[in-house]
């Protein structure tokens, strides 16, 4: 249970985890591809950086939003919205 408890707890700051890795990846891309030497050109990457964190994080949040829940995990939100009815396990 307490596994459980923080798997879901950890799961958003993996998907910021897996968003920021994927940011870091098109900085560095456009760093290498743009040779950035003064202010302006390092102002291109970090909004590129910015950009592709944002849109990894809606487009995650979008494939976590698909995701119907099964019958024990209705069950299992159920029993927290109402923890002093007995549990039906």
């Amino acid at each position: 249970m307490t596994s459980n408890i923080r798997k879901d707890r950890m799961r958003p700051a993996e998907l910021l985890g897996i968003a920021g890795v994927l940011a870091a990846f098109v900085g560095l891309i456009v760093a290498l591809s743009t040779r950035p030497a003064d202010a302006q050109g390092w102002t291109v990457v970090i909004v590129f950086t910015g950009v592709a964190f944002i849109g990894a994080l809606v487009m995650m949040a979008m494939l976590v939003l698909s995701f119907k829940p099964n019958r024990d995990e209705l069950q299992d939100m159920d029993d927290q919205d109402h923890p002093d009815r007995p549990t039906r396990h």
